[in-house]
């Protein structure tokens, strides 16, 4: 209730409920009763010691990268607070829009068409990459993940495979202008209402690198989502939308392949979709390596 009270003094707390979806952060919904009787939702993002250890002023960025989001008239959440204090809460936290839609992907006829606009506007927003300069570099992090191999290997998605042609190929020259990368963007965090993209969510992986590598993360996620046809259909259409060039792009769609290691049988949930989601990385590894060769 004292979170409420700093968003919108003398109101009323209704009721709280848990958004689910999340992983990175606990996600708590707040519903509230104005001083002149409107109702209004708010939400509590808590952000994970995965996410605080990596950044421990991760409140602080989110918060200033949504204000700026805002302010470029990108759909995504408007923030109203930020606290990472511990005095109201253990753990840093923001206070965000509340947006009522529903995560993709959705039966849209033009689901790839939104989604590929969408991700293209993120790219080509204006000043992005002076006015969020504290936000991380990818090319950094990017390089740690690839030179430093961890000791043990997920076999079963070829990690070794992956790793030995991106170690031999590394570093890769930059060819594109950086760009603002959400670093997450797949269609569970989207919403839509209506068969439209009404906002892009959950901003807290964002960085500041090559938009493909972007592209190939949404990629992976919409072959896992929607099939081959779909995640071709998007890459056509989000290069219809831009002037890059694509010629690294393999070997970002390998980099994205390394991020399910030792993680695909929890995002699949149930033993049939994980099988059908290590057909398909197996196809996305083989592709990349195709087009290399």
């Amino acid at each position: 209730m004292k979170i409420a009270q700093k968003i919108v003094p003398n109101s009323r707390l209704l009721r709280t409920w848990e958004l689910k979806g999340g992983v990175s952060a606990q996600v708590t919904a707040i519903e509230i009763e104005r001083p002149d009787h409107q109702i209004q939702t708010i939400v509590v993002r808590q952000h994970g010691s995965i996410d605080l250890a990596r950044n421990p002023q991760i409140a602080a960025d989110e918060y200033k990268l949504l204000q700026y989001l805002e302010s470029a008239g990108l759909n995504s959440p408007k923030p109203y607070y930020f606290d990472q204090s511990g005095k109201l809460l253990s753990t840093p936290y923001i206070v965000i829009e509340y947006i009522d839609g529903e995560a993709g992907p959705q039966a849209a006829p033009d689901f790839s068409r939104q989604f590929a606009h969408q991700l293209a506007r993120i790219h080509q927003l204006t000043h992005a990459t002076t006015e969020l300069s504290f936000l991380p570099q990818q090319a950094e992090i990017a390089d740690n993940n690839i030179y430093k191999r961890p000791e043990k290997l997920d076999t079963t998605l070829n990690e070794e495979l992956i790793r030995n042609t991106l170690e031999r190929a590394w570093p890769r020259p930059q060819q594109n202008p950086s760009v603002l990368l959400h670093g997450d963007f797949w269609p569970g965090n989207t919403l839509w209402k209506n068969g439209r993209l009404i906002a892009t969510i959950d901003w807290e992986d964002a960085q500041i690198g090559d938009p493909l590598v972007d592209l190939a993360n949404s990629r992976l996620e919409i072959l896992w989502s929607l099939g081959r046809d779909a995640m071709q259909k998007f890459t056509q259409q989000y290069q219809a939308l831009t002037t890059l060039s694509y010629s690294n792009l393999p070997y970002w769609d390998l980099y994205s392949a390394l991020k399910p290691a030792f993680k695909l049988a929890e995002w699949a949930g149930d033993e049939k979709q994980e099988e059908k989601m290590r057909k398909e990385h197996q196809w996305f590894v083989e592709q990349a390596l195709k087009k290399l060769s």
